[in-house]
């Protein structure tokens, strides 16, 4: 189905959603991610992935839904730390509502190498569905898939690994974030240019220099299960969450 003008059309009848939290994000995917989705929040470093994907689990906690943080990149400690000055996060939901878990940790715990074969895949997988069941969780967030992927050897390992974790969540009712890294400048979405090809859904957070300004944005490139906006959106982080405000109307500001 074709969106119109770029803009938010009716929501879809009868798909069940994820609703983010974040009004602007909602309004676009006509009420929130279609539930069940694997989606790619994908951006340079610097670009807001964790905040912003923290944010949707935390407003999915105050929900009623419970949510898991599998991180590949910092310490929980640290997560923990600098997500306090934000509004929407809530102490008292970790371990709770909201469950942290450091991947090294589980990867030492289960005896993984430090290359993935495809029985260390089945092991982390079997894991990852047991802890699911575990902690009620149906929002997940793996921040980030890029930092599990560099540990899978072979490309077409990477895809299947990709395609195996999000059917594994789909079949569990989770709707996924899997934050994935890029480079400054890239046209692509992922590190290895095989992780989008499965995803339901790509989140592309940027940069746009504005008169030696860096401003962030977003743009929801593909959704499954939903028509959408593909316009790209001006952010910004502030301690009440992520603000978005329209790229056309940003720019008049700035005249």
């Amino acid at each position: 189905m074709a969106e119109k003008g770029g803009g938010a059309e009716a929501p879809d009848k009868g798909i069940p959603r994820a609703a983010t939290g974040i009004s602007g994000l909602d309004a676009i995917l006509n009420g929130g991610i279609p539930r069940g989705n694997v989606v790619l929040l994908s951006g340079a470093c610097g670009t807001g992935k964790t905040t912003i994907a923290l944010e949707m689990l935390c407003n999915g906690a105050k929900q009623g839904e419970a949510g898991l943080l599998l991180t590949t990149t910092e310490p929980v400690s640290r997560i923990v730390d600098n997500a306090v000055g934000y509004s929407f996060f809530e102490k008292n939901l970790v371990g709770k509502k909201v469950h942290f878990v450091d991947a090294l940790e589980i990867f030492e715990e289960l005896n993984l190498k430090p290359e993935l074969e495809s029985k260390d895949i089945d092991t982390f997988l079997r894991w990852l569905g047991r802890t699911v069941k575990e902690r009620g969780a149906s929002r997940v967030v793996i921040d980030s898939l890029t930092g599990i992927c560099y540990r899978i050897p072979k490309r077409e390992l990477i895809r299947e690994f990709t395609y195996r974790m999000g059917r594994t969540l789909s079949d569990l009712g989770c709707t996924t974030i899997a934050a994935s890294e890029t480079q400054p400048g890239e046209t692509r979405y992922s590190t290895f240019g095989v992780e989008e090809a499965v995803a339901d859904g790509i989140i592309l957070l940027g940069n746009h220099d504005s008169r030696g300004y860096l401003l962030r944005t977003l743009q929801v490139v593909k959704m499954r299960g939903t028509v959408h906006s593909r316009a790209r959106y001006v952010v910004d982080l502030t301690s009440h969450g992520l603000i978005m405000v329209p790229m056309l109307k940003a720019s008049m500001r700035e005249g």
